[in-house]
């Protein structure tokens, strides 16, 4: 087999999908691939580079996706409809990837393009949207840590045990509140709701003539 970039980071997203970074060499994507540790550096100098290749493929796939669903809007839409339409496929392109969120929170470090141009269309509709300037990168920023995060312990979620009647009572006793809304909501709907509600707090920065 011929090897080639693309196959390279396929392998190795299959190998972070496993084992995750630390378990991530140049040894193991080559094994995965059948062949020498040393033909792969021709194509990928190095682990560090692989990654960075591997955490732009991620943010590039949810920067096409998120460019499809703005084209997708009406002229005229309103902002947050704007940052819904970058959030949410950024939302679905990363949990295609096992270990996508992890890479994806860790591609600016390592200044991923595409990381990097996620950031900067967030940025220019913020600022489209009159955020000032002083908030913008944090607010951006914020977005995007929401993201990751929220895919993250989609991600890591463990199988719960069976919950007795017994349980479910003690608990329904213990934390009403908590019980009652755990299940009000799927998480897409839950995820809709949490990007509304960190607009809604942006949007209390704009000046009042804005709003």
């Amino acid at each position: 087999m011929k090897l080639t970039a693309e196959k390279i980071i396929d392998a190795g997203m299959a190998v972070f999908a496993e084992s995750g970074y630390h378990g991530l060499s140049m040894r193991r994507v080559a094994q995965r691939l059948d062949a020498q540790a040393g033909s792969l550096y021709y194509h990928v100098p190095n682990k560090s580079a692989l990654v960075r290749l591997m955490a732009d493929r991620v943010a590039r796939q949810a920067y096409d996706a998120g460019t499809a669903a703005l084209a997708a809007l009406p002229p005229g839409a309103h902002w947050r409809q704007r940052i819904e339409a970058q959030l949410l496929p950024l939302r679905h392109s990363i949990r295609r990837h096992p270990g996508g969120a992890v890479m994806l929170a860790d591609s600016p470090k390592v200044l991923s393009p595409g990381a990097m141009s996620l950031m900067e269309r967030l940025l220019e509709t913020l600022r489209e949207a009159g955020i000032p300037v002083e908030h913008r990168a944090v607010g951006a920023d914020t977005l995007l840590s929401h993201v990751t995060g929220f895919v993250l312990q989609e991600q890591t979620q463990s199988p719960t045990r069976a919950v007795t009647a017994e349980d479910a009572a003690a608990l329904r006793e213990s934390f009403p509140l908590t019980v009652a809304e755990a299940g009000a909501l799927t998480e897409d709907e839950k995820f809709t709701r949490s990007v509304r509600l960190l607009c809604a707090g942006l949007e209390t920065l704009l000046p009042t003539t804005v709003r």
